[in-house]
This record gives structure tokens, C-alpha cells and sequence, in this order.
């Protein structure tokens, strides 16, 4: 385990590189933080980062560091935990009460907001891996209302995700995976209201059957990088046809692209491009947004490694939990 401090007046950076899950190495990453931190407890914070492993053991841990970027009064907070043993950090009821955040994220939390959320100068959030309900998304926009930009990485356990708050103008879903511990239907189906978004991002793995979009009469870009189908973290049945599912992909492309007709720009992956070639024999008419540049950054060789490779990594981590 390699672990890197990179402190200055303004940025707090704790990175722990090789999640092997010893306790030890662990241990000593906990406390080499413990040790920066009693030497600066007056900074003016802009940013404070956290990426390491979690265990229960360390709960109490976690919580000063948070104690401690909050009364630095810290603008960008990046909370990124990986649970070892499903061991999920629960957020301290301090965080949902903050008005100097204005960049979020969070990544392997338990959010259990006790009452409403006040995050009044947010701008942008981007949570992951984190099961969320309706009434919770709702408690989370409302208590946002500057927020412009929601990124959803991963994150499960809703049905509707209904963005009426018109600040918000970009919205990026990140993927809908369910570890293996939780409770998951195989009859997924998501349904994204946003009447006033301007662009929106669905990419990532989608272990779904379904995706809808109802109200996004507002966008103007549009983004289909996805990887559809809860075949490629588990399946309904051991038996289940390639070309029942092929249907299915094909039946949520089309459904998306016909609602997203009048964006003034539209762009698709592979993955979609795919589904796309097996719709236009049926006569599926293209529609005249529809861009599609091999040639783009979008779209080059070592991007689309990366993302693949990201992608293989997410999948392992759930499977593994």
C-alpha cells in the first residue's frame, strides 16, 4: 500500500493507493491522517479529498475528518469510501446541514438524512454507489437549490427519478448496478422525469430492463454511452435467449431516441450503435440529430480502453461485495 498526503494552504488531499484490506496498512493510513491533521485545524479549506478503504472499526475516524473539513468551512468535499465486508459508512446528520459545500462527492455511504437536507450554496453533486429512494432524492433536490449539475454513479433502489428543480441543467446517469448483498427484481424498470434539464448523460453499465424517459422537453444535448442489459452483472434466467434480450435493448433505444427527437444534438456509443443497426431493417428511422464520430475525442482508441476498463472494475467491485 502506497499512501500519498498532498497538503497545501487551501487543498487537503488523503489518497491510499492498493486496496488490499489489511487492517494494518489500513491502520497506519488512519493515523499518519490523524497526525497531519493536529497540526493544521485553522486552514481555510477549499478542498478536502478522501479515498481509502472502510471498515466499521473506523467510523468514529471518518467522522472527525468530517468534523474537521466542515469547521474549515471546506467548499469541495470528495468523500470516497470502499466498504470491506458491506460495511457501508453512515453519514454523520452534520453533513445534511452545510452552507459552504458547493462541490460534492460522495461514494460508498449510507445517507440517512434525519430531517430535511440544507445544502443552500451546492452547485454540484455527484453521489455513488449509494441505494437511494424517491422520498430521498426529493429531500436531497429540495435542499438544493442552487444546484446545476446531479451526477448518479451506480446508485440503485429507486424506480423514478423526478427532477422538477429548475437549477438543475445537467443531469448524468452513471450507471444502476445492485450488489450482490442487496435485494434486487429483475424486473427493473427506471423511469427520468426532467422537464428542464438541458443535457443529459446515460452511461455506464445499466442493469436494468428498462429505461424511460418522460419529460425532458428542455434538453438540447444528449448523450447514449451506455451498456444495457442486467445480463452482464446477473441474469433473470440461466436460460434466457440472446434474442429476448436483444429485444429488450432494442425496444429502450428506440424508446429513448424518440423522445430525445428534438435535441439539437445527439450523439450514441457502440453499444447503442449496435442495438441502432438491428432496428433499421425493421424500419426504424434514424433520427436526423443522431451523431455518431468515430473520429471524435468522444470516441478515440485509448478512451475507449479506459472506459471499458472502468467499467470491468465497477462490475468486479459489486460482484465481490
Amino acid at each position: 500500500m502506497e499512501t500519498y498526503l498532498d497538503l497545501c494552504v487551501y487543498n487537503i488531499n488523503f489518497k491510499c493507493v492498493g486496496f488490499h484490506g489489511n487492517i494494518f496498512e489500513i491502520s497506519y493510513f488512519i493515523s499518519s491522517i490523524d497526525k497531519t491533521l493536529t497540526q493544521f485545524r485553522r486552514l481555510k479549506l477549499n478542498k478536502f479529498k478522501l479515498l481509502t478503504v472502510y471498515d466499521a472499526p473506523f467510523v468514529s475516524q471518518i467522522n472527525n475528518w468530517i468534523h474537521y473539513a466542515m469547521n474549515c468551512k471546506v467548499e469541495q468535499l470528495d468523500l470516497t469510501l470502499f466498504p470491506q465486508r458491506n460495511a457501508q459508512f453512515p453519514l454523520p446528520q452534520l453533513f445534511f446541514t452545510n452552507s459552504c459545500f458547493r462541490d460534492l462527492k460522495v461514494a460508498g455511504c449510507v445517507f440517512n438524512p434525519t430531517a430535511a437536507i440544507s445544502w443552500k450554496q451546492l452547485r454540484t453533486l455527484c453521489i455513488s454507489e449509494v441505494k437511494l429512494d424517491e422520498g430521498l432524492i426529493e429531500n436531497i433536490l429540495c435542499g438544493s437549490p442552487l444546484l446545476e449539475t446531479l451526477k448518479l454513479e451506480d446508485c440503485y433502489g429507486y424506480r423514478r427519478l423526478n427532477i422538477s428543480s429548475k437549477s438543475i441543467k445537467n443531469l448524468v446517469f452513471d450507471g444502476y448496478l445492485v450488489p450482490r448483498y442487496d435485494h434486487f427484481e429483475d424486473n427493473e424498470v427506471i423511469e427520468i422525469n426532467a422537464p428542464y434539464i438541458l443535457s443529459l448523460k446515460i452511461e455506464s453499465v445499466l442493469s436494468l430492463w428498462k429505461l424511460r424517459l418522460l419529460d425532458v422537453s428542455s434538453l438540447v444535448k444528449a448523450y447514449l454511452f451506455y451498456i444495457f442489459g442486467g445480463g452482464y452483472v446477473r441474469t433473470r434466467e440461466e436460460e434466457e435467449e440472446e434474442e429476448e434480450k436483444e429485444e429488450k435493448e432494442e425496444e429502450t433505444l428506440k424508446g429513448l431516441m424518440l423522445k430525445l427527437c428534438h435535441v439539437k444534438e445527439l450523439q450514441i456509443g457502440d453499444y447503442c450503435l449496435k442495438a441502432l443497426s438491428r432496428l433499421e431493417p425493421k424500419g426504424f428511422v434514424v433520427p436526423s440529430n443522431l451523431k455518431f464520430d468515430v473520429t471524435s475525442p468522444a470516441y478515440s482508441y485509448d478512451e475507449f480502453l479506459e472506459k471499458n476498463l472502468k467499467l470491468i472494475t465497477r462490475i468486479d467491485r459489486f460482484n465481490n461485495t
